[in-house]
């Protein structure tokens, strides 16, 4: 494996022309994801391994265009990221539409699909909606679409959609959403009990390397895995205002489930569906376990709530409580854009798909019983 390792970072090197990786703790995320995804359980096709090879490969180039950006011009360290607005919870809670409207207030920039997969060069203000990187991930998405015509249907984005946090987070090799393209429990055991505060120091250096030549400075970011470790988050946006957006879990692990065995599809020869469901029953168990406990434990946390039966139902008004619980004015501008993005991108626009639990081996009470405090706490209206 370690030879594997060292003939991936050759293979970067080569790429590039570079050699400064930067922290050298991202090298043992990387040991532990490239060891989960050589096991037999992973059930990786052909194409799926070249795919990751690539992904792989992909991340540490990016790793080494960022630090050589950083050393020729140090100005860029200098720059601030304050009081991001981070949306997060449990997936499937309405994360992406609140995050595309909230990407549509002219104050603030969100994290965009384009430039999380290509943060290098860095974009600038003059070409920023033109950018040719952007005709590129739309190309990457629409062959996804194509090879899984039901994703659409659940995750309908562009190459400019606000994106959550895994290409930053990837690239320092800390993010669940890898478990998105294989099944790698040993992966997940190990993120779920790693450090992250090197990863968000890495996402915040990427952060200020994006806005440098191109405001505003205040970032949208959104991403569900990351309830799991508040706390680090913290550690490195002490001022972040944090949007917690809930649903009724039944609800949410059957949509997660679905999308992540459409989405495994593409890579993995077999997919074990019972272990699928099991493994995401425990992981966000846990997230919501951890992000209360972080919530308790706050001084002063600055934390908006949000119920996606409300977002659905009254959903400019949702946002504007959120802001107010934030701190934050809510411009006409910002209100005229919002209600301009619903009417083009009604709910299920794409179709709607009917997904249960019990095609992935969960019942209804283990799902209501593991979740049990989380619903009784935020008196969350239940979909039966």
């Amino acid at each position: 494996m370690t030879a594997r390792i060292e003939a991936l970072l050759d293979a970067a090197r080569q790429e590039t022309g570079l050699h400064d990786f930067g922290d050298p703790t991202f090298r043992e995320g990387l040991e532990v994801l490239a060891s989960a995804l050589e096991e037999e359980a992973a059930g990786l096709s052909a194409a799926g391994r070249e795919a990751w090879r690539a992904q792989l490969l992909g991340y540490l180039c990016e790793r080494l265009r960022i630090e050589d950006w950083v050393r020729r011009h140090p100005e860029i360290e200098a720059q601030e990221v304050r009081a991001p607005v981070f949306v997060t919870g449990l997936p499937r809670t309405g994360t992406t539409a609140l995050s595309n409207l909230l990407a549509r207030d002219p104050a603030a920039r969100s994290l965009r699909f384009w430039e999380s997969q290509r943060p290098t060069p860095p974009p600038e203000a003059a070409t920023y909606e033109t950018d040719p990187r952007i005709a590129l991930a739309d190309a990457t998405l629409s062959a996804m679409k194509e090879a899984a015509p039901d994703m659409a249907k659940m995750h309908d984005d562009t190459g400019a959609s606000p994106t959550e946090n895994q290409d930053l987070l990837g690239q320092h090799f800390r993010t669940q959403h890898f478990e998105g393209q294989a099944h790698i429990p040993g992966y997940i055991a190990w993120w779920l009990g790693c450090d992250m505060v090197p990863a968000y120091r890495h996402h915040c250096r990427v952060l200020k390397l994006l806005q440098w030549r191109c405001p505003p400075t205040r970032w949208n970011l959104k991403s569900p895995p990351d309830l799991c470790f508040l706390d680090a988050f913290a550690a490195v946006y002490p001022d972040a205002r944090i949007v917690w957006t809930h649903r009724d879990p039944a609800r949410v692990l059957a949509s997660v489930c679905t999308l992540i065995a459409e989405v495994r599809g593409l890579f993995c020869e077999r997919i074990d569906r019972p272990a699928l469901g099991r493994g995401q029953l425990a992981l966000w168990a846990e997230a919501v376990r951890r992000g209360m406990a972080f919530r308790r434990r706050s001084p002063n946390p600055c934390f908006a709530d949000v119920f996606m039966h409300e977002l659905v139902e009254r959903p400019l008004e949702t946002v504007a409580a959120a802001y107010q619980r934030l701190g934050l004015p809510l411009g006409s501008e910002a209100r005229g854009r919002m209600r301009t993005w619903l009417a083009e991108n009604p709910q299920h626009r794409r179709g709607a798909l009917r997904y249960t639990l019990e095609e992935f081996g969960l019942r209804l009470p283990e799902v209501r019983e593991a979740f049990r405090e989380y619903t009784d706490h935020f008196d969350l209206r239940l979909e039966d």
